[in-house]
């Protein structure tokens, strides 16, 4: 768990939402932990920090990774958000998180 999740959290707090399960591993014979997860609608959002600094989401072999998640999470009818620090800093990433789960649709 990092900072900015930890902060993206308390915005999900602060707005009155649901609030989501953290670090779960979702794909059966995968060690691939998801960020935040609503296992109800089947939301993960996933927090990618670090993607100014050559941090691990902005290196080729963890945007591989990444991309390998993100679509075995969509192909088991996940939706999956990414955000980055500016998104959570402008509050986007809330927006986008709260249009989500008002729409609750896969």
């Amino acid at each position: 768990m990092s900072a900015l999740e930890d902060r993206l959290v308390a915005q999900i707090r602060a707005a009155g939402l649901p609030m989501p399960e953290r670090e779960r591993c979702l794909i059966p014979g995968r060690r691939f932990r998801c960020d935040l997860i609503w296992a109800g609608p089947r939301l993960v959002v996933e927090v990618d920090g670090g993607t100014f600094v050559a941090g691990r989401h902005s290196r080729g072999s963890g945007q591989a990774q990444d991309a390998e998640k993100h679509n075995l999470l969509t192909l088991l009818g996940w939706r999956v958000l990414r955000v980055t620090t500016p998104h959570v800093r402008d509050g986007s990433a809330l927006r986008w998180i709260t249009d989500a789960l008002e729409k609750g649709a896969v």
